[in-house]
């Protein structure tokens, strides 16, 4: 029995000494990242600043849709609308490019947390989600949304209880699509308002619920859809501000305040409202 334990003592050691010469004298494997895929390590500059990450790749990345007169292409298909030229003049101060990327509205959170865009910055209303989920700039313009039917129909549809029977088209995410739903109408969601705008004017959909200030430069004589006109306006008497979202946290939205107060104070901002008629509707900085 003494021998029997002798070697099952030595079988025993010489297990632990293999182990320890596998395991490279005892050294622990560093551990994978944890980090979410798309996210730069902790400790890196993009992790501890978005400005310093901005600046490091040398672009800002602007998730917008297209919206007239704040983000839309010209014949030569450049970017421009009033939060077009700001984003850039923006991006200019912070001495990197700007990128401009169509992406789903509805999805904008996700994208921005993503970091496939670094800002929404596309006449973007200051909702409670928005404010919960971003990191949201100070207000730079004041909205509301307003119903759009066919010309020739508009004077049937001149207050709330006329909409009731009608099938709006709302953009997906939207305040608009918000109102449909505190209105209670029976609505279609799209991708965009410029879809809305072409169900209505297609005969898809009734009516649009649709940003003022894309109303005002988007259907009416001698605008894209002459066809159309406004009529009600839903949200009158609280009505809306537009504002710019970043990550939760990101240093990017007291630069972008500091570059609205400067702007507005030297002229730039509404100099570049006059030019896509909404200097009516600039909020003071």
């Amino acid at each position: 029995m003494k021998k029997n334990r002798i070697a099952a003592s030595a079988l025993a050691l010489s297990v632990c000494l293999s182990l320890a010469a596998c395991s490279g004298g005892g050294e622990t494997p560093a551990p994978a990242s944890s980090a979410p895929a798309g996210t730069a390590p902790a400790g890196t500059p993009a992790a501890e600043s978005d400005l310093a990450y901005v600046r490091e790749k040398g672009v800002l990345v602007v998730g917008i849709t297209e919206f007239e007169p704040m983000d839309y292409q010209d014949s030569d298909g450049n970017w421009i609308g009033f939060d077009a030229d700001m984003a850039r003049a923006f991006g200019e101060s912070l001495g990197v490019d700007v990128e401009f990327q169509i992406i789903d509205w509805d999805n904008k959170i996700f994208e921005l947390d993503g970091r496939t865009i670094d800002v929404v910055w596309n006449g973007m209303t200051l909702t409670d989600e928005v404010l919960s989920a971003m990191e949201c700039s100070n207000a730079y313009c004041n909205n509301a949304q307003v119903v759009v039917v066919p010309a020739g129909m508009a004077d049937q549809y001149q207050d709330v209880e006329s909409l009731s029977g009608l099938t709006f088209a709302v953009e997906s995410g939207s305040a608009g699509a918000q109102q449909a739903q505190e209105y209670s109408f029976t609505y279609n969601e799209v991708v965009d308002q410029a879809t809305a705008l072409l169900e209505v004017s297609s005969g898809t959909s009734d009516a649009a619920i649709i940003d003022s200030l894309m109303a005002g430069a988007m259907v009416g004589e001698g605008t894209s859809y002459d066809n159309l006109t406004s009529t009600v306006t839903l949200n009158a008497e609280e009505g809306e501000q537009y504002g710019v979202g970043f990550r939760k946290g990101s240093d990017l939205c007291p630069a972008l305040n500091e570059f609205f107060a400067s702007s507005y104070a030297d002229g730039t901002m509404m100099q570049i409202a006059e030019t896509y008629g909404v200097q009516a509707t600039i909020i003071p900085q």
